[in-house]
């Protein structure tokens, strides 16, 4: 099995998901409430943050051991990696 580069913290990133997920029933239960459309749309705001949160912790971990690893070694695999973790970066950024 490979190792992640956050398989050092994976408890910590499940348990932020975890949270993440009972803010999106939250949001669900909201709308079948009926609540406040702005109080859905800070919800939402919170909840997008904290999935940030977690895409930033992986991003660092993924450059501080799948990136520099690659880096290491040199060659087209770390061309390869660090082009995935561009695309990557582009994708956050535009989220």
């Amino acid at each position: 099995m490979v190792r992640r580069g956050y398989s050092d913290d994976k408890a910590a990133v499940q348990k932020r998901l975890r949270r993440i997920e009972g803010q999106v029933r939250g949001l669900q239960r909201m709308v079948d409430e009926d609540r406040y459309c702005i109080d859905v749309l800070e919800q939402i705001s919170a909840a997008t943050r904290a999935l940030q949160s977690v895409a930033l912790q992986l991003l660092e971990e993924h450059m501080a051991h799948c990136v520099a690893d690659a880096v290491k070694s040199g060659g087209d695999e770390a061309t390869a990696k660090l082009d995935e973790a561009s695309a990557a970066i582009a994708r956050l950024v535009r989220s």
